[in-house]
């Protein structure tokens, strides 16, 4: 899932979406309204965009007080939101298909950061453990590796 889809999704959604030279965040969401950082990478855009519209599905309210213990549960559902919506087992199993040989190349590949994969990971570490199969595959998370099995 790359920016341009996560653009054409939320435009069927009747979410509007503009780019806008913003200082204090990457991305901001009022009501049917996403404003992102315009410049940022694409790859970031989507992780952002990700992100944004994971409030849009699961907050209610305003969230910006992050000192409030359910703001910072509303916080961290919309990034989990986001985290499943790009990079799912089945992506991370089809990154190893094509070649990706380290987390670099499968943020790329994802058209997610670096840094967006790695929190996926630990999400994914928390949930399931230190690793998994998924289908033939082994995805480990800590050290991150996926093995095809035999």
């Amino acid at each position: 899932m790359n920016y341009e889809s996560l653009l054409e999704e939320a435009d069927s959604q009747g979410i509007i979406i503009k780019e806008r030279p913003l200082l204090a965040n990457d991305g901001r969401i009022r009501g049917t309204q996403i404003l992102i950082r315009q410049d940022m990478p694409d790859c970031q855009k989507a992780c952002v965009l990700a992100e944004e519209l994971g409030h849009y599905h699961t907050t209610t309210g305003d969230i910006l007080d992050q000192s409030e213990a359910s703001n910072q549960k509303q916080e961290r559902t919309a990034r989990l939101w986001a985290y499943h919506k790009m990079i799912t087992l089945e992506r991370l199993v089809a990154a190893k298909e094509a070649g990706c040989r380290n987390r670099y190349e499968v943020a790329e590949h994802l058209n997610v950061t670096e840094e967006f994969l790695q929190e996926a990971i630990h999400c994914y570490q928390a949930k399931y453990g230190k690793g998994l199969q998924k289908d033939d595959y082994l995805i480990l998370f800590e050290p991150f590796n996926i093995y095809k099995l035999v």
